[in-house]
Formats: C-alpha cells, sequence, structure tokens
C-alpha cells in the first residue's frame, strides 16, 4: 500500500510538474530569420542542420534533382501556393491607343483590349510549365489556384473563352495583325502607324515597343519567362524592350508609378497564394477590379487608373455581401471574373508547385502549414524542436530582407514575403482563416451569436431587416466623434463577440478602447471632408471605404462585449459573416495581417499632418514626393518617438477616443511605447505571439522572442492540437480520354484520408464522392459508389449524355466525409 501510495505521489508530481511546464505564447521561445542570396545554398544549409526551415516555395527541377542522401533529411512540403500572371498598362485604353510623354507621342499596342486577349493565344503555358518548371505546376487562367477548395466554377470561365493550355500562336498572330491594321486605319495614326518591310511596326518611324519588366532575380523562373514572352511578342512584329530588373525598381517603377509615364508596358508578376481560401470573391476584386487599388494606377489620385465601371460594380456587390442568395453570390463573382478575362489587363500564366524544406531531425513532427499558400506564421506556432529555438531562412537575390516599409498603416506597407513572413507572427488579428480547411476561425474575437435576416426591397436592392438600437454608434469624420445612428436603422446582420483581451508587446492591456480606434481611424482616413483634407488617402480610402460603409453601428455592452451590426450577407458561411463584422486593432489597407498599437498608428499619422522633427515630409502611401512610414526604420523611428514624447507633453488625446479614456490613459499608452522604441529600436508594437526583439538591416538579420506574458490568451501548444484536421484526397480521377457518342461513360476515382499536418494517407473507407459532368454553364451530377477501401466508382450511362455533341467536356469529382476537408479534382474527356 505504501508503495502504491509513493507511485500516484511521483505521479502526481509528475503531472503537476507538466501542467506546471506550460507556457503561454508559442511554442518556440526565439525565432532567427536570415536570407541567403542563392536557394542551392539555402537548401543545403536546412539539409545540414544550418538553419531549420527554409521558407521559400522552391520550384520541382531543384527538389527532382536532388540526390537521395539529401532528400532524406529533409521534410518536403508541396503546396499549389504560387501562380505568375502578366500585368499590363493600358494607357489610354482607347482609340488612337497614343501616349504623350514629354512632349513625345508614343503607340501603346497593349491600349487595344483585343491584342492584350490575344496574349492568352500568344503564349504556350504548358511550355512553361514543362520547360521552366520542369513539371510541378499547371497552366492558369485565372486568379484562382488550382487545387484550392472552391475554385473549379472560375476555372471553368476558361474553356468558355476557348483557352487552352498550348494556346494558338497562329490565331493569336492574326488577331494581333488585324488589329494593328485597323488601328493603323484610324486618322489620327494614318501615315504614322505602319508595317515596314523588315516585318515590324513602326509609329513615326520609330518600332512600336513593348516594355516588359522582367525580374532578374528569379533567374531560373521569371526571368526566363518574360525571354521567352518577349521572343513570342516579337513574332507578331512588336519589339520587346527586355527591362531586366530586380523586384524592388519592379514595385517601385510598376505599383509605385503612374502609367502615365509609360517606362512600362508589361511585368512579369509573381503571388503568393497568401492564404487557404474556400471563397474567392475578394480575389477577382483585388485582381481585376480597380477599386481594390491593385489595377495599374493604384487608385492613386493624381495619375492615370484604369478604369472598368461594371467590374466595380459587380465586385462591390460580391465583396460587401449585397445579395440575397448563393446562386446570386456566384452571379456576381463570375461575371467579375469574365470580364476581367475579357479585359486582358492582367493575365494568369501558371500556377507553381512549390516545395518548402525543413530539416527533418530538428524538427520534431511536421507543424501546420497552408494547404493552399504553404508555410505561413502557423508553421512558426507549431514547429517542435528540443531547444525551442528555430533557425529560418528566406531567399532574395537581392540579399536582404529590407525590402519595403514597415508601414501599418498604408495600402503599400508590408508589401512582400520577407515582412509578411515576419510581421504575421507578431499580430493577432480578430480572426483568421484556417490553413487547412480556410473557415474563418476565431482568434482574438470570438462570435457568441451570429445572425442574418435579408430581403430584397421593391427596387431590388438586398436591404435588411434587424433593428438597429438607437443607441448603437458609428464614427462620423465629419462630426469627429462617435454618434449614435438614432432610430430606424436596419442591418442585414448582426454578431455578438467577447474577446481575448491580453496586452499588448509593451505591457499595455488590450481594450474595447483599441477596437474603437482602429474602426474610427479608418473612417476618417478613408473620408473625404474638403479638397485640403490631410486625414484622407485616396488609395487608403479605395481600398477600405466600401467594406467601413456595411458597419452600421456597434452596441458597447456593460460585459465588454460588443454587437455589431452591419450589412453583409453570406449564405454559404456563417462564419464569414461573423469575421466580416468582428473588431480588431489593426488600421492597415495592405490587405496583409498586421497591426500595432493605436499609440503607434496616432504617432505616424501626425508625422503626416502636422510634420515630424527632422522636417522630413512623410505619407502612408509609396509616394516619389514623401518618404513612407516606417515602424523600424532608424531615422522614422526617431521621429516617431519624438512624435509620442510631444503627444504626451501637449497631453494629445485622438478624437477617436476622447470620449472613452482620460488623461492618465494616454499618457501610460505614450511612455510605454517610448520605453519600448528605446528597449528594441523600432516601432512595431503588436500583439501577437511573439514581439521583434532584434534587427540589424546590415546583416539582414531578426530576432523574434516569444511574447510569454500571462494574459496571453493560448498556451504553447494549444494550436498544435488545435489545428489537427482529416482532409480528403483524391490520388486519381480515371476516365477514357476518348468516349464514343452513344457509349456509357466509366469512371474511377480513387481516395485517401490524410491526417493534417502529419500527412499520412490511407485508402478511404467512407465517404461521398460526387461527380459533375460540365456541359457549359450547367452541372450534371452522378454520384459514384465505393467498391473497395478507397476506390468509388461510377458508370455515367450512354442516355444522361445522348444530347451532347462531339467535343471536349470536363468532369469534376468532389471528395467529401462529415468533419473532413473536401477535396477536388477534374480532368477531361472527349466525345466524339
Amino acid at each position: 500500500m505504501k508503495k502504491l501510495t509513493y507511485v500516484l505521489l511521483v505521479m502526481l508530481l509528475l503531472l503537476g510538474g507538466l501542467a506546471l511546464s506550460s507556457q503561454k505564447g508559442p511554442y518556440p521561445d526565439l525565432v532567427y530569420f536570415n536570407v541567403r542570396m542563392s536557394e542551392e545554398i539555402a537548401l543545403k544549409d536546412t539539409a545540414e542542420g544550418l538553419t531549420d526551415i527554409f521558407m521559400w516555395g522552391l520550384q520541382g527541377p531543384q527538389i527532382f534533382g536532388l540526390d537521395q542522401a539529401t532528400r532524406d533529411k529533409l521534410d518536403l512540403y508541396a503546396v499549389p501556393s504560387g501562380s505568375w500572371s502578366l500585368l499590363m498598362n493600358p494607357i489610354p485604353n482607347k482609340a488612337p491607343y497614343v501616349v504623350e510623354v514629354g512632349g513625345k507621342e508614343y503607340f501603346n499596342a497593349f491600349a487595344i483590349k483585343d491584342i492584350r486577349f490575344a496574349m492568352n493565344d500568344l503564349i504556350n503555358r504548358q511550355y512553361l510549365v514543362d520547360e521552366i518548371l520542369g513539371g510541378a505546376g499547371t497552366p492558369a487562367f485565372t486568379m484562382a489556384t488550382t487545387g484550392q477548395p472552391g475554385t473549379y466554377r472560375y476555372n471553368l470561365l476558361a474553356t468558355k473563352f476557348g483557352l487552352t493550355a498550348e494556346g494558338n500562336e497562329a490565331r493569336a498572330l492574326e488577331v494581333i495583325e488585324s488589329s494593328m491594321q485597323a488601328a493603323a486605319a484610324l486618322p489620327e495614326n494614318v501615315g504614322r502607324l505602319e508595317k515596314k518591310d523588315d516585318g515590324f511596326w513602326y509609329f513615326d518611324n520609330e518600332p512600336v515597343t513593348i516594355k516588359i519588366a522582367i525580374r532578374v532575380d528569379d533567374p531560373q523562373g521569371r526571368l526566363k519567362e518574360g525571354d521567352y514572352i518577349a521572343d513570342q511578342l516579337e513574332k507578331a512584329g512588336l519589339k520587346a524592350e527586355r527591362l531586366y530588373w530586380d523586384r524592388i525598381k519592379c514595385s517601385n517603377v510598376v505599383y509605385g508609378g503612374d502609367p502615365a509615364e509609360f517606362t512600362w508596358q508589361m511585368y512579369t508578376e509573381g503571388w503568393g497564394a497568401g492564404a487557404t481560401r474556400a471563397f474567392w470573391e475578394h480575389i477577382v476584386a483585388q485582381m481585376y477590379a480597380p477599386w481594390y487599388g491593385y489595377m495599374p494606377g493604384g487608385m492613386t489620385e493624381g495619375f492615370w487608373n484604369y478604369e472598368q465601371d461594371e467590374i466595380d460594380e459587380v465586385t462591390l456587390k460580391a465583396y460587401t455581401g449585397n445579395f440575397l442568395t448563393e446562386e446570386e453570390y456566384w452571379e456576381l463573382a463570375l461575371r467579375g471574373l469574365e470580364l476581367g478575362l475579357e479585359e486582358a489587363v492582367r493575365i494568369y500564366v501558371v500556377n507553381q508547385l512549390d516545395f518548402f524544406v525543413a530539416n527533418a531531425s530538428r524538427l520534431k513532427q511536421r507543424f501546420a502549414y497552408g494547404l493552399g499558400d504553404g508555410l505561413n506564421t502557423w508553421s512558426i506556432r507549431t514547429a517542435v524542436t528540443d531547444d525551442r529555438t528555430l533557425f529560418i531562412t528566406q531567399f532574395s537575390a537581392m540579399g536582404s530582407l529590407f525590402m519595403d516599409a514597415w508601414d501599418p498603416i498604408g495600402t503599400d506597407g508590408f508589401d512582400s514575403v520577407y515582412s509578411n513572413y515576419i510581421a504575421e507572427n507578431l499580430y493577432d488579428p480578430a480572426m483568421f482563416e484556417s490553413p487547412a480547411s480556410a473557415i474563418p476561425t476565431p482568434l482574438r474575437a470570438v462570435p457568441i451569436e451570429v445572425q442574418t435576416k435579408a430581403r430584397r426591397n421593391e427596387e431590388g436592392d438586398v436591404v435588411g431587416d434587424y433593428e438597429v438600437p438607437a443607441n448603437a454608434i458609428n464614427y462620423c469624420p465629419f462630426n469627429e466623434a462617435w454618434l449614435e445612428v438614432g432610430e430606424g436603422k436596419k442591418s442585414i446582420s448582426m454578431a455578438t463577440y467577447e474577446f481575448k483581451f491580453g496586452k499588448l508587446h509593451h505591457g499595455q492591456p488590450i481594450s474595447i478602447v483599441d477596437f474603437l480606434y482602429a474602426q474610427a481611424f479608418q473612417m476618417e482616413w478613408a473620408s473625404k471632408e474638403s479638397d485640403d483634407d490631410l486625414q484622407y488617402e485616396q488609395a487608403y480610402s479605395s481600398s477600405l471605404k466600401s467594406g467601413l460603409d456595411t458597419i452600421i453601428g456597434w452596441v458597447l455592452n456593460e460585459d465588454d462585449t460588443i454587437t455589431v451590426y452591419f450589412n453583409y450577407n453570406f449564405p454559404a458561411s456563417k462564419e464569414r459573416v461573423a469575421s466580416w463584422g468582428a473588431p480588431g486593432i489593426s488600421v492597415s489597407s495592405s490587405g496583409h495581417p498586421v497591426g500595432c498599437a493605436w499609440e503607434i498608428a496616432e504617432a505616424m499619422s501626425l508625422l503626416v499632418t502636422e510634420g515630424s522633427e527632422s522636417g522630413t515630409a512623410y505619407s502612408i502611401t509609396m509616394d516619389p514626393a514623401f518618404t513612407e512610414v516606417d515602424a523600424i526604420a532608424p531615422a522614422c523611428v526617431k521621429d516617431i518617438r519624438a512624435k509620442l514624447v510631444e503627444m504626451k507633453e501637449r497631453k494629445h488625446i485622438p478624437n477617436y477616443i476622447k470620449e472613452f479614456v482620460d488623461e492618465e490613459y494616454v499618457l501610460g499608452r505614450y511612455e510605454a511605447a517610448v520605453e519600448f522604441i528605446d528597449n528594441y529600436g523600432h516601432a512595431y508594437i503588436s500583439n501577437g505571439p511573439f514581439y521583434l526583439s532584434k534587427f540589424d538591416s546590415t546583416s539582414n538579420y531578426m530576432e523574434l522572442r516569444a511574447f510569454r506574458d500571462p494574459d496571453y490568451p493560448y498556451e504553447d501548444t494549444y494550436w498544435i492540437e488545435e489545428l489537427k484536421a482529416v482532409r480528403m484526397q483524391i490520388d486519381s480521377l480515371e476516365t477514357p480520354a476518348f468516349v464514343a457518342k452513344g457509349s456509357d461513360l466509366p469512371v474511377s476515382v480513387y481516395v485517401s484520408e490524410v491526417t493534417y499536418p502529419i500527412d499520412e494517407a490511407v485508402p478511404a473507407t467512407t465517404g461521398k464522392v460526387t461527380l459533375s459532368l460540365i456541359v457549359g454553364q450547367e452541372t450534371r451530377e452522378f454520384e459514384a459508389a465505393m467498391t473497395e477501401a478507397g476506390l468509388f466508382e461510377c458508370v455515367i450511362p450512354a442516355s444522361a449524355v445522348e444530347d451532347l455533341g462531339a467535343g471536349s467536356y470536363d468532369i469534376m469529382a468532389i471528395a467529401e466525409l462529415e468533419g473532413a476537408i473536401p477535396a477536388s479534382a477534374s480532368t477531361s474527356i472527349v466525345i466524339y
């Protein structure tokens, strides 16, 4: 009995020790970021244990060429996370297609929509996949990355336009020739635009040139792509001027410059997926709609801006939930994409299968990662090493992690993977999209009630039936105060949130005041009150105003919850509705997961509107006439600190929160911020599981330390367990390539169940597989039956397809299991 008591005592002590050993924050204590200028060196460093994770997507040939000994030292994460597109400068986007720069006129062939669209045929996408990506990718026609949820409807639009992986060079050359001949016949161009004996077009006796900004710092990828496209253009009689620029110059000129300067006409863009997504209407808006700010001109005031009113109209409705049913949602989103494909200002070329690598012996288990975007903040938060230290390497041909401004306000802030891979670990948003399911998931704002009541009124507009309490408040920039909304207001949705507050990195507690500031700041800077309004920025407004206008009002409840009334409807996902209205601390318009303490945003905004101690003229956007605010650039940090001291001395209380705070509160925040800057040399004070403890722009080094404050809401192993999931995987979708008209069509689908993130697969023993035969805009559905573990079979009878004419048709398979992440795959058949 004594022996048993002793054993129980030891077990209790051990259990108690385990309980005591758990700690708040992420699993790693320390994370070190560095950079390599060579992918091969970084890959070798990872294999040899000199770094733990190479946080950069490698292309297939780089992985396929590894010897087995090196391969065995690595954990591979293969994700369809990258894509390439071509952005074209269409100025003036109308006849006679002539641009004047510095008193001289130039002819822009890409101002002709038919020529832009013909690039789809001029490019052999399959060649790019096979010869440049080594087969590790797929041809792309839209922004919807192959393999991600909910993408097949978007990608089917490509078939409507007759787009194919191989293209149609002869057709493209014919269209370009006829378009140029038509342009040459315009009265304004007669005698000026002509094709000469050398096969090239000339305008005012100078070659009609296409200036292609080619990313020279991607030598195995986009450099080769750019050269190939340049060669193709010259077949069409258009001289290609190859601008071999690095990322910084491309970004500054293409995204930060005025298209009217006519410095470029095409840019070989590259994109990371950004997230694992279940829905894509916001990416349709981002990549095709002018209002979002990612099209030529960027909605920057004073620049020439690409315009397309119908794309703006339908994507705004889809983006803001201005629809009644799921069917209407798809009509709006797909119409936006259809118009984007027709306009062809941005053309997608390929999706990459990216390979991320980690050292197999250092990492004790596979960590979380985005099934659609690869390694991300959840990879770092859930990475387990014996010493709780993590070494991470990024690749930069320029050899720098410091390529863009750490601007937590404007649209241009954190505009690279380098800064985002680091900064997203420092910030907790209100909710996030799960890296496995892509479903919005609570992080700091927890919805406890979500309701929607929507109908269509007599004018055909979608309106709400929720009575908004008269005492609900919203910030009015014209009155510079929070005002009650008054009687008679209604909303489409309402949601009540409780919060996991915690503290900011300088030790100050987070409260509802932080949310009030962020909401009011955005309203102020997105609203133009007069022509000389210094607290207004057009690109900022373009990015945020449409979403802000959906918020009707907040009710601040006595129990520290907030009830938000807003006009947003999303029938397919209540979680999506909850995410739309969730209050947070970020004021950023960049679209990236970044956010900082309100006093830093306030100091930065005052640097813009009042001036700085150094005399530097600041802005919240990338502008050659100003310096963009930056939370880690030493000169700007010095000005931020000086402004904070000034704010403390004059006892400055922002209008956004003056009704809710006292002098003692704001002075305490200013003092804490100054002390933090003095301790760490930067002003990026956020709320995430890590804080930035050291950095050096000379040696390209950043150190993140775990934020172990006892009030941080999550323990170190919480997300390791919480993010575990089961996902379905379609290993193979098999059909005959050719089927005679009048014959049955057999289909076999091989399906596995995969445990995420371990990625161990077993043949599926349950679940459902649905087959969809795509006929134009119609889908004909059939259910496959399980015939053995992992195999689902179906015979589509001849009678179900007897009305189809000869041609090519797509078949989509969707594998589902309750509680698991579904999977989809597609193939094509030819009926003859």
